[in-house]
């Protein structure tokens, strides 16, 4: 039997540590609240951060980030993305020399702009084996086993087909990808646009604005990645339209209805005030717009989030600084 550890019990983490526990592996799930721990050991449940779901009975939790770590030759990062780096350098000295590391964050550094596998590649030990996971997964719907693709990507296939065969279940299937810029970049500007979406939504629009954010979020997203290195495929792939359409539109959705709450009037600090789940697009926002103007890559719709997020815009006046922008060819060199 091989062991697991998952670390970070929000809600993506636990519905990943339940699915491995299901397959059969020692699973551990590293918890920050020692009171989430002792409730996954005791009840078998997080109705904290995943409610209404019973876990699996073998899968035990942790408050002690070594223990957790101790002979696990698959760690799955699924902590928020701006704790990562301060997270898996507690857990560096803990890996074991044989383990692969993916992760399951989607999101960028805020200070360094940099993607969750290169932080990774900074703090892990040098030759740790790294993947990221990403594509259209509700933790809740991975929960309730409804059949679910997604990809695993690494610049080294062995890793890339570690984590397909340690994470593939009859209901969680793994493509593999070795186009870890654009996996990455797309799963995490892609909570963006759902901010854009929900925006949209509170306000009151249709079909029409959304189905046109969605697209020209997707024209944006790619110009980053092309202009980060990554294939145009990618982004016609799992972790990029497949994410994005599912982030836009499925009522799960914690960026999206994030935006719902902005566009009828809510401020940031009342919405998030009111959670305790990340929505990982209000920082990635503001790092997506530093990341495109360092590289010379526009991209309009991430600048308007950013700003009604931060800057006191109002929603409405964003959608028409968007629409009455100076005209050009959709398709661009």
């Amino acid at each position: 039997m091989s062991r697991s550890a998952v670390i970070g019990a929000g809600s993506w983490g636990t519905a990943l540590a339940n699915l491995l526990a299901l397959k059969g592996d020692e699973v551990v799930l590293w918890a920050f609240e020692p009171e989430v721990a002792s409730e996954v050991n005791r009840r078998h449940r997080n109705d904290v951060f995943l409610p209404e779901a019973p876990l699996a009975p073998a899968l035990t939790a942790t408050n002690d980030l070594a223990a957790a770590l101790r002979g696990a030759s698959l760690v799955v990062s699924a902590v928020p993305s701006h704790v990562v780096r301060a997270v898996l350098c507690r857990a560096a000295p803990a890996l074991e020399p044989n383990a692969i590391v993916v992760s399951a964050s989607k999101g960028l550094e805020p200070e360094s702009l940099k993607r969750m596998t290169e932080v990774l590649a900074e703090v892990l030990p040098p030759g740790t084996g790294i993947a990221a996971l990403s594509g259209p997964t509700f933790a809740r719907e991975v929960y309730e086993r409804q059949p679910t693709a997604c990809a695993a990507a690494s610049a080294d296939p062995e890793v890339a087909r570690r984590a397909q065969a340690a994470m593939s279940s009859g209901t969680f299937r793994v493509y593999t990808n070795d186009d870890v810029v654009g996996v990455e970049l797309a799963g995490a500007l892609k909570n963006v646009i759902a901010i854009a979406a929900g925006i949209a939504e509170g306000l009151g629009l249709g079909h029409n604005p959304r189905a046109a954010l969605i697209t020209r979020g997707l024209a944006e997203i790619t110009r980053l990645g092309l202009g980060l290195g990554a294939r145009p495929q990618t982004f016609a792939g799992l972790a990029g339209i497949g994410d994005l359409v599912l982030t836009c539109t499925g009522h799960l959705s914690r960026n999206r209805s994030l935006g719902v709450e902005l566009g009828k009037g809510a401020s940031l600090a009342d919405v998030q005030a009111r959670r305790l789940s990340v929505a990982e697009g209000v920082g990635t926002a503001r790092t997506a717009v530093a990341l495109g103007e360092r590289h010379g890559v526009e991209l309009p719709v991430c600048r308007e989030v950013a700003r009604v997020l931060f800057e006191g815009k109002s929603a409405r006046r964003a959608v028409a600084d968007l629409m009455e922008r100076a005209l050009t060819s959709e398709v661009r060199p």
